[in-house]
């Protein structure tokens, strides 16, 4: 029997929880302020911030968005303990149905090139590898 998850928009009170699922997850990075993150969040399409929670615990976390070309999604995390049990699943789907509602065409996601694991997940759940080379460029020291 698959575990559901019940997934909704992040709210404030989450936010010293999900930045610890983030760091146990080791998402963030020192010139990423994980706080700043989610109040950029939730200053633009708040509602495709979604969290995964289970028997009240929350256990999953993603930050999707839409610019009007492309999706993305970001911080796609499943607490260690609760891996391999569908949840990233679920909450890429959710991400994804309402990424359809907005008329998003295509999802963009990023990983860093270690994350062999990650990348074999995304593959799994019909992601390819894109021939790009992604560029960036800090606006912030944080």
């Amino acid at each position: 029997m698959k575990d559901n998850l019940e997934i909704r928009p992040f709210q404030m009170g989450d936010e010293a929880t999900v930045v610890q699922l983030w760091q146990d997850c080791q998402l963030t990075r020192n010139y990423n302020d994980p706080h700043q993150d989610i109040l950029r969040k939730l200053a633009m399409q708040a509602d495709l911030f979604l969290v995964g929670i289970l028997g009240g615990r929350l256990i999953a976390s993603v930050m999707a968005g839409y610019e009007g070309h492309r999706g993305w999604l970001n911080y796609l995390a499943v607490a260690p303990d609760c891996r391999q049990r569908g949840f990233a699943r679920q909450l890429v789907d959710a991400a994804e149905q309402r990424l359809r509602l907005l008329g998003c065409p295509k999802i963009n996601i990023q990983l860093r090139q270690d994350n062999t694991q990650v990348l074999k997940f995304y593959q799994k759940i019909g992601f390819q590898v894109d021939e790009v080379i992604s560029l960036g460029k800090r606006l912030t020291h944080e």
